[in-house]
């Protein structure tokens, strides 16, 4: 089903680890944005990657140029607006973070009416051209453009829950990073579970399952909850305007391909937080809900419970689900009324 490229002995290169490996065709559509360079970038050095394709409405060859000065082994190839079906054909995993930024005062929610129609010519040329690809969606608001692009699927015959993610990752980086700042350990140490989606109150971070976290309570787990929900916020207003979080979301995008390239090449155990079409919360009309997923080469492999929750956690999912209902089904909506 995956085109087997080359094999190769043990691998490590710049934190991307690699045992037999096997190549795959990965690619970026919206590679000219804030996200989508750095991410870029970052896919270039991943040593799975022997082609790398570029896509976006402009700018894309000019960052192909760019980034295929990097002496790590893959081709790339920039496509501007009238060849992503060059960019698509024979991808083995799709990463989008196309899209129009958050600003100053914007939620994820406000940005739903430019990023739906995007993302769903998206999903239709993905449908297309490589229906058996492992889609991995940044662009906002994942809660909703999650469903959009299942739809579109749907409506072209090619759905497969198990081969589309919402990449939630970022949530997962900055829980590790923001504990790590209140215990004092190494963040790469630290593994906190993140679930639910990808949005303010809809995410929920587990960190009474996380041994550094456990024991943080009352005013400091508050406030470490709230960061971890609106930790974007800090960076829109940092950036004063002029972005939102690109760099560290182009760093968990690009954790988050690369987990998905292990799971393609057979490596056992590789579980990561994704937003996927799941059964944990279906019975309560929740189609989709961001837990930790282990990846295989089909895409999904195991979906796994959220195990034991504190007072505070369910309290956190009780405020998370009716949010959540609410994002999907406008996602689901919109794609109806098109």
């Amino acid at each position: 089903m995956f085109a087997l490229r080359a094999a190769s002995k043990s691998t490590l290169v710049r934190g991307f680890a690699s045992s037999a490996r096997v190549d795959y065709k990965a690619v970026v559509l919206g590679a000219g944005g804030g996200i989508g360079q750095p991410l870029s970038l970052l896919m270039k050095e991943n040593p799975k990657v022997t082609e790398l394709a570029l896509y976006d409405v402009r700018g894309a060859p000019g960052v192909a140029a760019d980034v295929s000065h990097i002496n790590t082994n893959s081709k790339v190839t920039g496509h501007a607006a009238d060849d992503i079906a060059g960019a698509l054909k024979g991808a083995d995993v799709v990463i989008i973070p196309a899209g129009v930024p958050r600003k100053p005062g914007m939620t994820r929610d406000d940005l739903f009416n430019t990023n739906a129609g995007i993302v769903a010519t998206l999903a239709d040329a993905v449908a297309k051209n490589c229906p058996k690809a492992l889609v991995g969606i940044i662009s906002n608001p994942v809660n909703s453009t999650v469903p959009i692009f299942a739809e579109v699927l749907k409506k072209n015959g090619v759905y497969d829950p198990k081969r589309l993610f919402g990449v939630t990752t970022l949530d997962v980086v900055r829980a590790s990073r923001f504990v790590s700042e209140i215990k004092g350990n190494n963040p790469k140490d630290v593994q906190v579970t993140v679930v639910g989606g990808h949005s303010g109150p809809t995410i929920v971070p587990l960190l009474s399952q996380t041994a550094s976290s456990a024991d943080i309570k009352g005013e400091t787990y508050d406030k470490l909850v709230h960061r971890i929900q609106f930790g974007g916020d800090e960076v829109v207003k940092a950036k004063d305007g002029a972005g939102s979080a690109t760099l560290s979301m182009a760093y968990a995008g690009a954790r988050f391909a690369g987990a998905l390239l292990r799971g393609l090449d057979g490596e056992a155990g590789v579980i990561e937080p994704t937003f996927v079409e799941s059964p944990l919360f279906a019975g309560e009309g929740i189609v989709y809900f961001s837990s930790n997923v282990e990846l295989g080469p089909e895409g999904v492999k195991t979906i796994h419970p959220l195990g034991k929750l504190t007072a505070e956690e369910e309290t956190l999912l009780k405020a998370c689900i009716p949010e959540l209902k609410k994002n999907i089904d406008k996602g689901v909506a919109f794609v109806a009324s098109s």
